[in-house]
């Protein structure tokens, strides 16, 4: 149901998604859930390793995510699709121009600094910060910003993710944001437009 809701309350203090139910224990927050989860089900050590210096590359990146690559790309699929379909107003051009300017910086620090000429961010192995970078990184394809054209090491740490994941899983997994455009077809509820459109706008800000 919506996450403003009486009944999301009680799985998240904050009323967002993403947020855990697991039995009576609660959890919000996409980095404390990958961790919880890897924890809880013994994952294999690649995702989140069990030696400590490789830990910590992971902790570092998933630290310097959220202000870089999460700041910028998902506003893409917002400005593109979402703020439109809920406002009714398309936004001028220049606010993408400025996103994209931002995520580019974003995207060579990523390169330069994590990737590397290494095959994954943390090594030869992928690991949940390759997972979490993708996952962003996938928003604006779907909106028709292709980020990885004219970045060779991008596309290639991309599709050796996509390998070690399995392509199909990949591609399932982003099925919906890949195809985000769609929802520029629906009709929107006219009080949930009227809840949201100054929440999404505010985003931008």
């Amino acid at each position: 149901g919506p996450s403003n809701s009486e009944g999301a309350g009680k799985v998240s203090l904050l009323k967002k998604v993403p947020a855990l139910k697991d039995g009576d224990f609660t959890l919000a927050e996409c980095t404390a859930i990958l961790l919880y989860l890897s924890r809880k089900y013994n994952t294999p050590d690649h995702w989140y390793p069990s030696d400590i210096q490789k830990r910590a590359q992971v902790d570092e990146y998933l630290s310097w995510h959220h202000a870089n690559i999460r700041a910028n790309a998902p506003k893409t699929m917002w400005i593109k699709v979402l703020i439109p379909l809920f406002t009714g107003q398309p936004l001028p051009s220049e606010k993408l121009q400025e996103v994209m300017e931002g995520l580019s910086t974003s995207l060579k620090q990523f390169e330069e600094r994590f990737l590397q000429d290494k095959a994954f961010i943390i090594g030869s192995e992928i690991s949940l910060a390759d997972l979490v970078a993708i996952v962003e990184l996938m928003q604006p394809v779907g909106v028709g910003c292709d980020i990885f054209e004219d970045r060779p090491k991008l596309m290639e740490w991309r599709r050796r993710v996509e390998d070690a994941v399995g392509k199909e899983l990949f591609f399932q997994a982003h099925e919906m944001i890949l195809n985000i455009k769609e929802l520029s077809n629906i009709q929107v509820d006219p009080q949930l437009k009227e809840h949201l459109a100054p929440v999404l706008m505010k985003m931008l800000k």
